[in-house]
């Protein structure tokens, strides 16, 4: 029975049937479990605050708005690029393992650990159209389960996934630009106060445990195959 299942799901691999598939799946009942939680997890629930000192000495930063929005676009981009680009299935199917792993980490620490912020601005010193656009997240983005930093996790997920492919070989500078691109977007979530440094770190962290899983270990040289 167990070889009979095996062979069934490594057809379906070969024949891609999850390559485009498993990633929006798993959003769908990640983004109806994160409404849960953020019902469930609430300034009136009471949670755990979530920073350092360093925090504090970070200004606040308005302008940082446009590359925090521009995740979204780099994200969708990415799978979009292994969908429609990149035609090895072994690597859309470790950006997608990657990005799985952290978002379900991020959910298991949110519920177990119910974390928050207490950084943001009361008032803007500057009146234009970037604060406008930070008080309309503020608005729509509570400051709870911040920990670790999806925005972090994601983004060195896409780099690190595009990073490696076959298509980039050749173009170390488009590399260097995603580059850039992600430690601005990093930045981007201490300037605008969504998040802590702590945050930053622990996402970083957990990043680097799974790539080394998914992208160096022995056990991903024989899934590759």
């Amino acid at each position: 029975m167990l070889r009979i299942l095996k062979d069934f799901f490594l057809e379906l691999k070969r024949r891609c049937v999850f390559r485009w598939w498993g990633l929006p799946v798993y959003a769908l009942g990640y983004y109806i479990a994160f409404i849960i939680l953020e019902r469930h997890v609430t300034e009136g629930s009471g949670y755990h605050l979530i920073s350092a000192p360093i925090d504090y000495k970070i200004p606040f930063c308005e302008y940082f708005i446009i590359p925090y929005n521009i995740w979204f676009v780099y994200i969708m981009g990415t799978v979009t690029f292994f969908v429609l680009v990149n035609r090895p299935a072994k690597e859309y199917y470790r950006f997608e393992l990657n990005m799985i792993i952290g978002m379900t980490i991020f959910l298991l620490i949110s519920w177990l650990y119910p974390n928050g912020l207490n950084l943001r601005p009361e008032t803007f010193a500057h009146d234009n159209l970037f604060t406008h656009m930070v008080e309309r997240l503020y608005n729509r983005d509570t400051p709870t389960n911040v920990f670790p930093s999806m925005h972090v996790y994601n983004s060195v997920c896409a780099y690190l996934a595009l990073r490696s492919c076959d298509w980039m070989k050749n173009k170390r500078w488009l590399v260097s630009i995603l580059l850039v691109l992600t430690v601005v977007i990093i930045a981007s979530t201490l300037f605008l106060k969504q998040h802590s440094i702590l945050d930053v770190f622990a996402a970083l962290v957990i990043n680097y445990i799974a790539y080394q899983i998914i992208y160096r270990s022995r056990w991903a040289a024989r899934w590759q195959d």
